[in-house]
């Protein structure tokens, strides 16, 4: 299923995504029509499209065409929301913008995902702070750590001071609080959450230096929830501990919004 502004999008359409790939998105699941987040969600597309296109995205709008194109469609599955022109020309991209709405669904995996091992890259992405299209440098990354046997890659600056893993947030335990990299990163949805909900939390830098004193490690986003990470380079975490087990709880305890 792919509809663009409400009606099923045309391969020409689709065009300027892959040829020119300038937009945003965001990624959401929902399960029995209902979306943990969707408010965040829906203010970090309008956020983005201000940036990136100097636009105002109608957030009722945005809401109508998620309804629509998910009507229906019972039990979990991911919504992704994609902001973009389909007329924007590679030559011209400072042209005035007129940005549409693409909605996409895809399956989404049972909770909770396999654990991950993860390696090390000194790598900032352009505009952290955006979920934009670009994805090159992140997916280069990716496939370099599954080459070196380790399942994805998380990013550090070049003091080797950790940020955020290539598609969603990393978080640590130290024994008494969760710590959130205070690095520039994408502010995760589900992050923004779960550092609503858990106390003891606090954002603070991390070093791949710190990582022997952390007693586990995890990566979060809407698709994955809370998920594991066993091993960082050489250093190992538990796959089972129970702060993961306790935001988790509380993660699935927030109520989801209707959509």
């Amino acid at each position: 299923m792919a509809e663009l502004n409400g009606v099923p999008v045309t391969p020409d359409e689709l065009k300027a995504l892959a040829l020119v790939n300038y937009g945003h998105f965001t990624s959401m699941r929902m399960e029995d029509q209902h979306i943990r987040g969707f408010s965040h969600h829906i203010e970090r597309l309008v956020r983005d499209c201000r940036v990136l296109f100097d636009h105002e995205l109608d957030r009722q709008q945005v809401r109508e065409y998620v309804r629509q194109a998910t009507a229906g469609q019972d039990g979990a599955f991911v919504v992704r929301v994609t902001i973009y022109d389909p007329d924007l020309e590679l030559g011209h991209p400072g042209a005035q913008a007129e940005p549409k709405i693409l909605v996409t669904t895809r399956p989404s995996g049972a909770w909770p995902m396999a654990p991950i091992r993860v390696q090390s890259v000194p790598y900032v992405r352009e505009l952290p702070e955006q979920k934009h299209v670009g994805l090159f440098g992140a997916l280069w990354h990716r496939r370099n750590a599954q080459l070196d046997g380790f399942d994805d890659c998380v990013f550090t600056d070049p003091d080797l001071f950790i940020s955020e893993g290539a598609t969603w947030n990393i978080g640590f335990f130290d024994g008494q609080q969760v710590i959130w990299p205070n690095a520039e990163v994408l502010q995760g949805v589900t992050m923004r959450l779960l550092h609503q909900v858990h106390e003891a939390t606090s954002l603070g830098p991390v070093n791949l230096s710190d990582l022997p004193r952390m007693e586990a490690a995890f990566a979060t986003n809407t698709a994955i929830g809370v998920r594991a990470i066993t091993a960082i380079n050489d250093v190992e975490f538990p796959d089972v501990h129970p702060i993961l087990e306790t935001l988790r709880k509380e993660y699935e305890e927030i109520p989801a919004e209707a959509i």
